[in-house]
């Protein structure tokens, strides 16, 4: 391969600037998050326009590359990585191609380019009075395009639904250099099969997502935030169904186990949980109403004062400020970030129906203590929406090691449960290189075919984001 000569066309078609191949540089683009994944892409190209993407996708048809798409690059499943000993793959970054397009306010949609932060989003909509509703613990350097390109959910799904729902149109670049516009923002448009959802989720295997047309929606006139202790998942799931009934706009139901607030505190001092001692398992709850003349404040109290009553729950603490409120979330949203601190976990994002959560938890837990006495089990999530994060490691150095070299053992109890209730095991953060095998041993035959046939009628030549999804 003349490398050489792959970074001057590159350069006549960016720019000098925009073709990345210091070694440093390219460490930390071909390094995922987690640390989990190290490939070895010699050049990183950052297209600043859907034209330079073109011609950069028909310059790697002409050389025999493989693209792969990268957004902010905090994939959990090494989706934006490119796999370890392939050398003719390079990184496509979308970094670059961060521009607001349009925000109409009648139509309540924002149009960007894929780049653009999720962070610098949820600003444009608030400075025009609109809510964009995805909230991530990675909102300052995810980016659209991945986030479309993994279905992204976060806190606020209950609500809005995952990244799915936002979408109301797409501009993509195939494989063989052809754009498809559709960047339509419309909530009807029943002329044949919907394209943009083949992309949504593909994680880059199907083509590269430049441009997005989303919904926005009204800014709520008022939240309240409640901090919760309670024994068991089971009330937490009846407790949904109580609040559902007499409250408003539940917007957020997420259970963290004791074992998760123990490691933020441990390795993110100061920061503590609300009610002490740690409870067995928390509730970080939020209402939201649009009406002036709700009080979501007095609503959250008479529910919780009937479920203290009912022993439903053992402690509640409802946020009296912004400041407080955002507190309760920095404990939710760094539990990623002190685990990692911590060492290196076996991570699962699993989603069963919501009736069926305190099932999953209690057989996983008796199962795995059974197999690997004294294991960890953090165990936080959207039990709203039934997804949970089952991340299980030793505290202890050595015994971790040993069970992390077990990882399939593991997977497949935890697999094994989940198939059973009738789950997925992957909500959220897709597939990845990490669970290509997953997906082929409980994916539907069927629909495995068809996610075949799909790929080899959009990217016949595997030139996009290759060995991840199907391998």
């Amino acid at each position: 391969m003349n490398w050489s000569q792959i970074r001057f066309e590159l350069e006549e078609i960016v720019g000098q600037t925009h073709v990345v191949y210091d070694p440093l540089m390219l460490t930390a683009h071909n390094t995922d998050w987690r640390g989990r994944y190290q490939g070895q892409a010699p050049l990183v190209v950052q297209p600043r326009t859907t034209s330079e993407v073109q011609r950069v996708v028909e310059l790697c048809q002409r050389h025999n590359l493989a693209l792969v798409p990268q957004g902010g690059n905090t994939s959990q499943c090494g989706a934006s990585i490119p796999r370890s000993g392939h050398m003719n793959e390079i990184i496509i970054s979308l970094s670059k191609m961060d521009q607001l397009i349009e925000l109409d306010s009648e139509n309540s949609t924002i149009t960007c380019a894929a780049g653009m932060i999720l962070a610098d989003l949820q600003r444009h909509a608030a400075d025009a009075g609109f809510l964009f509703p995805l909230s991530l613990a990675s909102e300052g350097s995810a980016q659209v395009g991945g986030l479309i390109s993994t279905n992204a959910g976060g806190t606020a799904v209950l609500r809005y639904g995952n990244m799915r729902q936002q979408v109301l149109g797409l501009e993509v670049v195939l494989a063989d250099g052809r754009c498809w516009n559709g960047l339509h923002g419309l909530r009807k448009d029943n002329t044949g099969y919907d394209l943009k959802q083949w992309f949504i989720g593909a994680e880059g295997t199907l083509g590269i997502i430049t441009h997005a047309v989303l919904r926005l929606y009204p800014q709520p006139q008022q939240r309240s935030t409640a901090w919760l202790a309670l024994e068991t998942p089971e009330d937490a799931v009846i407790l949904l169904k109580e609040l559902r009934a007499t409250c408003g706009e539940i917007s957020a139901f997420e259970i963290i186990s004791a074992s998760a607030l123990h490691l933020v505190e441990q390795h993110l001092s100061p920061l503590a949980s609300p009610l002490q001692p740690i409870p067995r398992w928390s509730l970080l709850v939020e209402l939201e109403q649009f009406s002036p003349g709700d009080n979501p404040q007095e609503q959250i109290e008479n529910a919780l004062a009937r479920a203290l009553a009912d022993q439903r729950i053992q402690a509640a603490l409802i946020a009296q400020s912004e400041r407080e409120s955002s507190t309760f979330w920095s404990l939710r949203e760094l539990i990623s970030e002190a685990q990692k601190r911590e060492g290196i976990s076996i991570k699962h994002d699993i989603s069963v129906p919501v009736s069926r959560i305190p099932d999953f938890i209690r057989q996983s837990g008796e199962k795995l203590s059974a197999v690997y006495p004294g294991i960890r089990i953090v165990c936080f999530g959207h039990v709203g929406d039934g997804n949970l994060h089952y991340n299980l490691s030793f505290a202890d150095v050595v015994r971790n090691t040993e069970l992390i070299r077990q990882t399939p053992e593991v997977n497949r109890i935890v697999h094994d449960i989940v198939h059973a209730l009738q789950g997925s095991i992957s909500a959220e953060h897709g597939i990845g290189q990490l669970k290509v095998g997953e997906l082929e041993r409980y994916k539907d035959p069927v629909a495995l075919d068809l996610m075949h046939r799909i790929k080899a009628t959009l990217d016949p030549h595997d030139r996009m984001n290759p060995g991840k999804v199907l391998g």
